[in-house]
């Protein structure tokens, strides 16, 4: 059972399942400070939880919980509540933490959909030299959400996201040389990142041969981009 119809939600379709219940909805914008949409996402997880008492629950949460510029944000402090709610009120439940999956379509506000819709209207882009951003496929999120409720086990906070970090340059300039469009660039030399630990997961990407940095950030941009 899928709730949401976003980028996540949509390619979990591939490993739905009667007895997993998978919550890949409410607010994706970290942005966000209308007490509306919290409230929308704290009752769609209230009534799902009360509704699926005998299901395991997979929540997809968001690795901006480990940057520190976004602390106190209400975007954080509501996701850290919502993992509360699901750790105090599902027997079984994994908490999946997700850096910034990339796929086809999703919220056209994602790093990457803003970069290349800029890129391919010429429009000026301020990058921060020091920024670093973790991008992951959408693909792998759901391969290893699969793998992690076959081999872990349950009640649990896991990370899901790349090896490494990507600097917004390497970003950019991929996007760049996949569109054969030179983008237009206003430098700063500022901005900042923030490691995610993956260690649990990163067998996944090493089986997969999916260790190659700049390969790995080629391909995703080709696959989804590329016309």
């Amino acid at each position: 059972m899928i709730i949401g119809n976003g980028l996540i939600a949509k390619a979990l379709k591939s490993i739905d399942s009667e007895g997993i219940l998978f919550f890949a909805s409410g607010v994706s914008n970290s942005l966000e400070t209308r007490d509306s949409e919290f409230e929308r996402e704290h009752n769609l997880l209230k009534n799902t939880i009360d509704d699926n008492p005998e299901k395991t629950f997979v929540y997809f949460s968001t690795c901006s919980i480990y940057d520190s510029s976004k602390n106190n944000s209400q975007y954080v402090l509501h996701k850290l509540k919502m993992e509360q709610i699901i750790a105090d009120s599902c027997d079984q439940y994994y908490i999946l933490r997700v850096s910034n999956a990339v796929g086809k379509g999703g919220n056209p506000n994602l790093l990457v959909n803003y970069l290349v819709r800029a890129i391919e209207s010429e429009t000026k882009i301020t990058v921060h030299t020091k920024a670093t951003r973790n991008l992951i496929d959408v693909r792998d999120v759901c391969k290893i959400t699969q793998e992690i409720i076959e081999n872990f086990k349950s009640n649990h906070i896991i990370n899901l996201a790349y090896l490494q970090n990507f600097s917004i340059i390497e970003i950019t300039e991929t996007i760049s040389n996949v569109l054969q469009t030179e983008p237009l660039l206003h430098l700063q030399n500022e901005g900042s990142g923030y490691e995610i630990e993956v260690s649990k997961i990163e067998d996944y990407f090493k089986k997969n041969n999916l260790t190659d940095k700049e390969q790995y950030l080629r391909n995703l941009i080709s696959e989804y981009y590329q016309k």
